[in-house]
């Protein structure tokens, strides 16, 4: 099942299900996708105003990569099920002798580097995401400046989601190489990125003219 395609309300109630997808993985794609759309409806409704005229060429470029990201972020939510599949099968695997749970464990920590690269890609586009609302609080139209503020809060759960369903693949994971590669890279990438959503949050209540929360 292609869960990018189904109804708001049947992607909510599978998800609400006993069954294992859409899971945080999932949800953190969808948040990232609306997120990253409201990036976009800022630039078009900003795009072709005489007010932001010196901005034009920046806001079409927003456009353009606001529209990609969001469709990376829909295709994200159906890679994250498909990549745990495999982990999935490694942990229902029979193990009763030493070296059937050495094979067991080896298995599953292959299969936990493949359960990871969805996640990590979830990262690394809310990070490009959150770049165009960086953009965006300054240049948007100010008429949708609390539009910049709803999208960066959306990105946040994305990347802080994609990050929480990283570690707890990494957890099985027994490659060294593949850790000491990933780990601090993408913890550091992710708390650079909530240092991002907390300075354009804060632009956007300077502009709006109201106290933090």
């Amino acid at each position: 099942m292609a869960y990018k395609n189904i109804e708001v309300e049947e992607f909510i109630n599978k998800t609400y299900s006993k069954d294992p997808a859409p899971g945080g993985g999932g949800v953190s794609s969808l948040c990232g996708s609306l997120g990253t759309a409201l990036a976009g409806m800022v630039s078009n409704f900003t795009t072709g105003k005489k007010k932001y005229a010196e901005f034009e060429e920046d806001i079409k470029e927003i456009i353009n990569k606001s529209k990609k990201l969001q469709n990376r972020f829909l295709d994200l939510i159906d890679e994250d099920e498909e990549n745990f599949l495999p982990l999935s099968k490694a942990y229902g695997i029979k193990a009763e002798t030493e070296e059937e749970r050495k094979q067991k464990q080896k298995e599953i920590s292959r299969c936990s580097i493949i359960a990871c690269k969805a996640p990590m890609e979830i990262i690394d586009t809310a990070y490009e995401a959150i770049m165009l609302h960086k953009e965006l609080v300054k240049k948007g139209s100010v008429l949708l400046i609390s539009d910049v503020g709803v999208g960066i809060e959306c990105l946040r759960s994305a990347l802080k989601g994609g990050y929480l369903n990283m570690m707890i693949n990494m957890g099985t994971i027994t490659d060294k190489d593949f850790i000491d590669k990933n780990l601090n890279t993408y913890k550091n990438k992710v708390n650079d990125g909530i240092k991002l959503c907390d300075k354009i949050y804060e632009e956007v209540l300077n502009k709006l003219n109201i106290e933090g929360i």
